[in-house]
């Protein structure tokens, strides 16, 4: 009787996933029965009232720039002290300044004060990696233009710094601010780096000062994150212990709170250095100094070559920069003083005294030399004509065969997808998000789901946001197949994951710009070419959770299941994968940020869609609204696939 019951009830109660796939046929059906009507189409270069009074406040900021108070006495003061900041860290460590033909300090100063700084707060063998890695990018002949990306990188992590850390105080302190401050960093990491750039173009102008804003404001949110999230962390009864010997509350935070969560917010600077070495290369479009402009302009020209060395460059920086900050948060719980550390610092610290003197004397401290003697220890061209003939000699034989994916994967994949969504009543796709939105997630996301459909019906972008929308699919769904193929090996083979997990650290910093460069090469400009650089700059991250979530799944139940007989694709599919699946809805959940961000960047090599509205606005004064609108509307969507995904995880967390 009460199998039957159960069966009886099965058969009135469908499962989820059954009403999903009824609803995809439902929509797929009425498509193709009310197929071009009410698409809400707009020509390329048409403009709708909304963007026209975009492009009137661009006007205006423009005429009243110099005469507005709100600028006078804002805008410009905070522009001026930011330029001022980077101005001086670059005359201190990269350009030749004070009528000096070289920096303040050269480049043997600029090792020795690094190398001082591993040796005080993590160890001599990070000490090493800091002298081999400069070394390196010294070698390749990039060593100016690496100091200018550190100089901006540095004058924005040091701002966000003197904001995140006093933020994320008052965020760990108090409830009400948590509460407040989370939707609004929320909302700063969902939006894909490239729609930064608009807005502080249009407030703070073009160069140094608006790309150290822009990276500012994008490296922003971990230092807050971590910083609240230590905070937090704190175990209550060490507080407790505290209040009952008399503290008050600025010795409970000093005494306390913050030596003990000095881990977490040294991870915090972790993560805020990668995010400002990475948003400092994108920069370079509104005039940013450093290796950005040597890889944007090597995008222009395609040449993969001088866009590979550079790239290099900037990926040997972010690995040593991450060891660095790593050993000093693993130092930070773990260390214990010893007798040799004060005069070894000691030791360290008038050598490095004396390596400043020296940069500060001869040139050949100062400017990285390219020969020693008449021997050419400049090895950065041979890099790039290396890896420029390489690249050349593969585009040339592999033609037929890249011709052919992208035919068949546009003619198979892209085009109906896109067709699907582009061509169907506005009004159907938007009862298909509201439905998914409800049946993955709950109410409140349904609610939120509306309130972005709105959003993009009212920026006028609707059929480009769904050209995006379909590309951020496609794309996340071939990340998803890859890092579940990866992350699974991975997870069961510690010698993949030796081999394969540094591999992903270097994809991980490598760039935006640099995966465009061979891809644009092997495919011509296309939507092609932007999702497979996208699936690409995904795959990484994406690769990374599925792996941990796997490995994290408990040894007994796969003991278990081995026991009972099972094989291991058995063990995969039946145990592991469905036991990891929270960190596989994570991972899509991630996988979207990238994807769509990427997407974004596409927009320069044939993207199309609300990626080409943002660059048609940075170089068309008249698309200028339609640009910034198309930045709001990657934003919306962003936000709206970010939250759904999250309900998602969450629904079967607490399942």
């Amino acid at each position: 009787m009460t199998v039957l019951t159960a069966s009886r009830a099965a058969i009135a109660k469908p499962g989820r996933g059954r009403i999903i796939a009824a609803v995809l046929v439902v929509f797929v059906v009425l498509a193709a029965v009310f197929r071009g009507q009410n698409t809400l189409s707009l020509v390329p270069s048409d403009t709708t009232a909304l963007h026209r009074w975009f492009n009137d406040v661009n006007h205006w900021v423009t005429t009243n720039r110099n005469d507005s108070p709100l600028f006078l006495y804002f805008f410009n003061e905070i522009r001026a002290f930011v330029d001022g900041l980077t101005t001086l860290i670059q005359n201190l460590i990269a350009q030749p300044s004070y009528g000096r033909p070289v920096p303040v300090i050269g480049w043997l100063g600029v090792v020795s004060i690094i190398t001082l700084i591993a040796v005080a707060f993590a160890n001599l063998r990070v000490a090493l990696l800091v002298i081999a890695g400069f070394g390196f990018i010294g070698l390749q002949g990039l060593w100016e233009e690496s100091m200018d990306t550190l100089a901006l990188t540095l004058s924005a992590v040091l701002l966000a710094l003197v904001i995140g850390i006093p933020l994320g105080i008052w965020a760990g302190l108090s409830d009400r601010v948590n509460a407040v401050v989370t939707p609004v960093l929320d909302f700063l990491q969902t939006m894909p780096t490239f729609v930064y750039l608009s807005p502080f173009a249009l407030l703070f102008l073009i160069g140094p000062a608006s790309a150290t804003l822009v990276t500012l404001v994008y490296a922003l949110p971990p230092a807050v994150r971590y910083t609240a999230h230590g905070i937090r962390s704190v175990p209550r009864a060490s507080v407790e212990a505290s209040e009952s010997l008399g503290a008050n509350g600025f010795q409970r935070l000093t005494g306390v709170l913050l030596p003990m969560s000095t881990r977490t917010i040294v991870l915090g600077l972790n993560q805020t250095i990668m995010a400002a070495l990475s948003m400092a290369t994108v920069a370079s479009l509104i005039d940013a100094p450093g290796l950005g402009k040597t890889i944007l302009k090597a995008l222009q020209t395609l040449d993969v070559g001088t866009s590979f060395n550079a790239g290099l460059a900037i990926v040997v920086m972010a690995i040593v920069l991450d060891r660095l900050t790593t050993a000093a948060s693993r130092r930070a719980r773990t260390h214990r003083p010893s007798k040799l550390r004060l005069p070894l610092l000691g030791v360290a610290g008038v050598l490095t005294l004396f390596a400043i003197y020296l940069s500060r004397t001869f040139i050949w401290a100062a400017e990285f030399p390219d020969t020693v003697g008449s021997t050419d220890i400049n090895f950065g061209n041979d890099i790039a004509r290396i890896s420029g003939n390489f690249a050349d000699w593969f585009t040339t034989q592999a033609s037929d065969v890249t011709g052919w994916m992208k035919d068949t994967t546009s003619l198979l994949l892209i085009d109906p997808l896109q067709t699907l969504l582009v061509e169907s009543p506005w009004w159907l796709v938007a009862a298909l998000l509201l439905a998914l939105a409800y049946l993955l997630g709950n109410l409140r996301v349904t609610v939120l789901t509306a309130f972005c459909v709105a959003g993009l019906v009212f920026s006028g972008l609707w059929q480009d946001s769904m050209t995006t929308l379909a590309a951020t699919l496609i794309a996340t769904a071939a990340t998803m197949v890859i890092g579940i193929v990866v992350g699974v090996w991975m997870a069961r083979s510690r010698r993949a994951d030796m081999v394969i997990r540094p591999v992903l650290d270097a994809l991980q910093v490598m760039p935006p710009f640099v995966y465009l460069v061979p891809f644009l090469a092997l495919f011509a400009a296309s939507r092609f070419t932007a999702i497979l650089a996208a699936v690409l700059y995904a795959a990484p991250v994406v690769i990374k959770v599925v792996a941990d979530g796997i490995s994290g799944v408990s040894a007994t139940t796969v003991e278990a299941a081995i026991a009972s007989g099972s094989s291991s694709t058995q063990i995969i599919w039946k145990v592991q994968i469905p036991m990891a699946r929270q960190a596989l809805v994570l991972a899509a959940n991630q996988g979207i940020c990238y994807v769509l961000a990427m997407i974004v960047v596409g927009g320069l090599v044939g993207a199309g869609a609300l990626g080409y509205d943002v660059v048609a606005g940075f170089s068309q004064g008249e698309l200028f609204g339609k640009g910034l609108t198309a930045g709001f509307a990657i934003v919306i969507l962003g936000i709206m696939l970010n939250r759904i995904t999250q309900a998602a995880a969450e629904r079967r967390r607490t399942a």
